[in-house]
C-alpha cells in the first residue's frame, strides 16, 4: 500500500471514528493522544521526583528499604486522573496506560537517579486475574515508561503466585496481611546488583508494593525505586 493511500485510508477511518479525548470527549487531533491538549493540562502532576522526602517517600519510610519513590499525579475521587484509570481497568482502554506511562517516564527524565535504573517492573496480576482482564494495567504502564526512559520492561521476573481479596475497605494492617506472600521472584532470575524500578497505577496504604519489593529483596544486592502514575489523597 503506497503512502498517499495509507493516508486516505487513515484520514477515513477518523472521519468515521474519530478517536475522543479521554478526558472531555472531543475529538483528538492529529498529533494528540488520548487527552486534548487542554484535558492533557488537568492532569494533576506531584512533580514529587523534584522533591525530597516527598508523600509517596512518606508513606513508604521505615517499612521497607527503597532508593527512590515517587508519583506521577494526585488520585482523588472523581477527578480525571480516577476516570483516567478506570478507563484503563475497567473498560479495556489499554492505550491509556501506556500514554500515562509514557508521560510519567519523560517526567522522571529530570530526576538524575531514573538514569541509573536498569529495569521497569509492572506489579503483577494473579493469572486468572488477567487472563479474565485481558491484560496488566501496570505492565501497559510500565512499557510506556520503558519507551520514554529507554529502560528494558519485564513482567517475567516478579510473579504473583496467590490470588488475594480485595484490598477494598480493609485497614492497613489488614492490606499488609492480605498481601503477605502474594508474590516471588522467578528462580534464577539475575536481579544481583540490578536497580529495579516497580511501578504500579496507584498508590494508596502501599501494602502491595511492599509486599513486592519484600520479594524482591530476598535476592541480595537489589535496589529497589518505587514509581506509580497517581498517589490517593482526600
Amino acid at each position: 500500500m503506497s503512502s498517499l493511500l495509507k493516508d486516505l485510508t487513515h484520514g477515513l477511518v477518523h472521519l468515521f471514528y474519530p478517536r475522543l479525548c479521554e478526558g472531555c470527549g472531543k475529538p483528538l487531533l492529529a498529533a494528540e493522544e488520548v487527552l486534548c491538549i487542554s484535558c492533557a493540562l488537568e492532569v494533576p502532576e506531584t512533580n514529587y521526583h523534584h522533591i525530597p522526602e516527598n508523600e509517596t517517600e512518606l508513606r513508604f519510610a521505615g517499612r521497607i528499604p527503597f532508593a527512590h519513590a515517587t508519583s506521577f499525579a494526585y488520585f482523588t475521587n472523581d477527578g480525571l486522573l480516577q476516570h483516567l484509570i478506570h478507563g484503563l481497568k475497567y473498560k479495556d482502554k489499554k492505550e491509556t496506560g501506556y500514554y500515562l506511562g509514557k508521560r510519567f517516564g519523560h517526567s522522571l527524565q529530570a530526576a538524575g537517579w531514573a538514569s541509573s535504573v536498569d529495569m521497569i517492573i509492572p506489579v503483577p496480576l494473579h493469572p486468572a486475574k488477567q487472563a479474565k482482564r485481558g491484560y496488566n494495567q501496570s505492565m501497559l504502564i510500565a512499557e510506556g515508561m520503558s519507551e520514554a526512559l529507554h529502560k528494558p520492561a519485564t513482567d517475567k521476573i516478579l510473579l504473583r503466585v496467590r490470588d488475594t481479596e480485595s484490598q477494598t475497605h480493609k485497614t492497613r494492617a489488614e492490606r499488609v496481611d492480605n498481601m503477605a506472600g502474594a508474590f516471588k521472584i522467578k528462580e534464577n532470575a539475575a536481579l544481583a546488583g540490578k536497580h529495579i524500578l516497580i511501578c504500579d497505577d496507584v498508590l494508596t496504604t502501599g501494602a502491595t508494593l511492599e509486599a513486592c519489593a519484600l520479594a524482591s529483596m530476598a535476592h541480595k544486592d537489589v535496589k529497589i525505586s518505587i514509581a506509580t502514575i497517581g498517589i490517593a489523597v482526600s
